[in-house]
């Protein structure tokens, strides 16, 4: 099941929610004029993808191997093959409509790829990612407000007050 903060999907019956799990969700919503946004499923946590593969680690006594600069190196290696993915597609639209099943399992192997790799690499540095992002993005939201960089794509260095 998809995570929607309590809510479905595209609305509040199943036939909106299939819909959205399909990718079919376009009508905004009356109150943002927004499309829905696709949402990720609430299992398995960051904790749970950081244990399993620990537990696949170590299974095959790997640690030796997993230090941060070799795992940070892999995920480059990773994000080089998402990249590949992409290479020579021109502009591609959001939801992939032109990809093909097999493309479309492809990117989502490699994109798991990294975000395994990620997660591995932050806990080889204890990096809490969860409170990590949240401090982020309050940083972000001071560095970007809303009021001063609407609708532009400006480093935060080039506005002025």
């Amino acid at each position: 099941m998809m995570a929607t903060n309590g809510k479905d999907a595209c609305g509040v019956n199943e036939e909106a929610h299939t819909a959205a799990v399909n990718g079919d969700c376009a009508e905004a919503s009356p109150q943002s004029k927004r499309p829905q946004r696709f949402t990720f499923s609430s299992e398995p946590s960051i904790e749970d993808i950081r244990r399993m593969q620990a537990d696949f680690t170590d299974e095959r006594d790997w640690n030796q191997f997993h230090q941060p600069r070799n795992l940070l190196l892999a995920m480059v290696g990773e994000v080089g093959e998402v990249a590949e993915l992409f290479q020579w597609k021109g502009e591609v639209a959001e939801g992939l409509p032109d990809w093909t099943e097999t493309e479309r399992e492809q990117l989502a192997h490699e994109l798991s790829d990294v975000l395994i790799y990620l997660v591995e690499l932050a806990e080889k540095c204890r990096v809490d990612l969860p409170q990590a992002v949240l401090r982020k993005m309050a940083l972000n939201r001071l560095k970007y407000p809303a009021s001063k960089v609407q609708g532009s794509a400006k480093k935060y260095t080039e506005y002025k007050d």
